[in-house]
């Protein structure tokens, strides 16, 4: 297998002591947490669901009425 030449050189020390460390270990990133909904935003939002729907019944009634009537 050929050797790959780095664009750093090797130094190893002349005097004292020498350490190699040869261990793995695993990096961990920072968890990506997404924002949950709170209670009281799908409380609010189901009320606002139920004010549409309540909204486009009373529509539809009044055009039914509407076109009944002439």
């Amino acid at each position: 297998m050929a050797e790959l030449k780095s664009m750093f050189r090797e130094v190893l020390p002349k005097q004292g002591p020498l350490f190699v460390e040869d261990i793995t270990t695993m990096v961990l990133c920072k968890p990506k947490l997404l924002p949950l909904k709170s209670l009281t935003l799908e409380k609010l939002e189901k009320m606002h669901q139920a004010a549409q729907n309540t909204i486009r019944q009373q529509e539809m009634a009044e055009k039914d009425q509407r076109q009944i009537t002439h």
